[in-house]
């Protein structure tokens, strides 16, 4: 056995920074002890007798929201989902398998079948499926397209009591501030409801075709994918535009939307269902190009030369030409204006006519021999 010297130290309790484990162990069984017998433990926060609270009553709807709620009943019928469709080939059976493509919405034109869209939501689809407000799937049938407008009239085979036609407004007195209704299906929801107001008139948007769509209404009613195509609506529930735009960094609503004035659509779609397209008014006049007009110093309209010099005749217009004896450009008329309009360009000049028909008649101002005049030209149908 060891000697008194000799005995090994003792070992300190094991601590744990710098609290020994004894310690410790007592603390949580006395905080253990606290806890189970002090009524805080899990049989005491159950009560079996609890019971669904009772409802407070609400009273009536506030005026605008059953206006809201009316509006939506009302309209939501006239409201179609639109599904662009392509066709590829399933690798096991070498047969076409049709395949959803796109979406957006379209509205019930007529009651027997001529349903409104916009064109960029099936200009690339190989075919198109339209479920109407009560969920019938039905295929569609191209009518007719109008590009520069953004729209488009596809026909349905259904019966009339399928179909409601929503009701038509106009868009020549609408004001800002008024308060606005948009239906649509966005991302492939149905039927989906957003409101706000009218916070621009007079807009102009460019078509994936550069043409220039005039008084365009802008909104902040919430427009997202799927719900191009769908109806924005007044207070009365009427047709005031078609939703063709938003204008977003993101690609979803950022409260800056964009719809088709009623008044240009309710011009366009009956000319798709008569003709099948939109006969584009002309001067039947050829434009030097903007460069070449900017290169010789002047703004406007230079107008080429026919090969049988019937220009002049039919419109009074002097054309510019080459003169092969001289070796020089002949410089004709400048048109500078339309209807008091001014003509900077090539540009300029189908934004004007975007607004007007066949067969309107134009004044147009001429910028000859160092002084202005006046020529009245007809617009004619081009291609």
């Amino acid at each position: 056995m060891f000697s008194k010297d000799e005995r090994p130290p003792r070992r300190a309790p094991i601590q744990a920074d710098g609290v020994s484990w004894p310690f410790l162990i007592l603390v949580v069984l006395t905080l253990f002890a606290i806890w189970r017998f002090s009524g805080s433990g899990p049989s005491s926060i159950l009560n079996p007798n609890a019971s669904a609270r009772a409802v407070t009553p609400r009273g009536d709807l506030a005026a605008d929201e059953k206006t809201t709620i009316e509006i939506f009943q009302k309209v939501a019928p006239s409201v179609v989902h639109i599904t662009a469709v392509d066709q590829v080939t399933n690798p096991l059976v070498a047969d076409p398998v049709e395949v959803p493509s796109g979406m957006g919405s379209g509205l019930v034109w007529s009651d027997d079948g001529y349903i409104v869209t916009n064109y960029h939501v099936i200009s690339q689809a190989e075919g198109v499926v339209v479920t109407l407000g009560d969920g019938t799937v039905l295929k569609a049938k191209l009518v007719g397209k109008a590009p520069d407008q953004d729209l488009a009239v596809l026909k349905v085979d259904a019966p009339a009591s399928q179909l409601v036609p929503i009701p038509i407004g106009e868009s020549s007195n609408l004001m800002v501030g008024q308060k606005v209704f948009a239906i649509g299906n966005p991302f492939g929801f149905d039927h989906s409801l957003s409101t706000g107001t009218i916070s621009g008139l007079g807009r102009s948007i460019r078509t994936k075709t550069r043409r220039l769509i005039t008084d365009v209404i802008q909104t902040d009613a919430a427009i997202n994918r799927g719900s191009s195509g769908g109806p924005l609506l007044d207070s009365a529930g009427r047709l005031i535009g078609v939703t063709t735009a938003i204008y977003s960094p993101s690609g979803v609503s950022a409260g800056l939307g964009f719809s088709v004035p009623v008044d240009m659509v309710n011009r366009v779609v009956p000319e798709l269902i008569q003709h099948g397209k939109i006969e584009r008014p002309g001067l039947g006049i050829r434009p030097v190009s903007d460069q070449l007009t900017h290169r010789l110093g002047l703004e406007g309209i230079l107008i080429k030369s026919d090969e049988d010099d019937s220009l002049k005749t039919r419109s009074g217009i002097r054309p510019t030409y080459w003169d092969a004896q001289t070796n020089q450009l002949v410089v004709g008329d400048l048109i500078v204006a339309m209807d008091g309009e001014p003509l900077r360009g090539s540009l300029d000049l189908i934004d004007e006519l975007s607004k007007r028909k066949v067969g309107d008649v134009v004044e147009l101002t001429l910028w000859r021999d160092g002084k202005e005049i006046n020529q009245e030209i007809e617009l004619q149908a081009i291609p």
